[in-house]
């Protein structure tokens, strides 16, 4: 074999590697797939990333609750939300003000 197809045979082994990557990237690509810690890496490498602890606005839970209250269901939004029972009154409050 030449230099060349060896260099190609090596990459296309790199590519497929889970366990040669970062720390960060392997749990990555074990989640979610190599060819997506990939993409991750493209879009954000070199950056400082934190993640906030909600992956949905405070604005858009708001509007979920307001929309599924039924005027006894406190405790089963506050457990789906994961807000407390007096949160999702104050957002049930708040809307009926407003």
């Amino acid at each position: 074999m030449d230099e060349r197809t060896l260099k190609e045979q090596d990459t296309e082994l790199m590519k497929n590697e889970i366990n040669g990557l970062n720390e960060v990237y392997r749990e990555i690509a074990n989640e979610i797939g190599i060819e997506n810690a990939r993409i991750i890496h493209k879009m954000f490498h070199g950056t400082q990333i934190s993640f906030p602890g909600r992956l949905y606005s405070k604005e858009y839970t708001h509007r979920a609750i307001i929309r599924e209250y039924n005027g006894k269901n406190i405790l089963e939004l506050a457990k789906k939300y994961d807000y407390s029972e007096r949160s999702i009154w104050r957002i049930i409050k708040t809307s009926n003000t407003k």
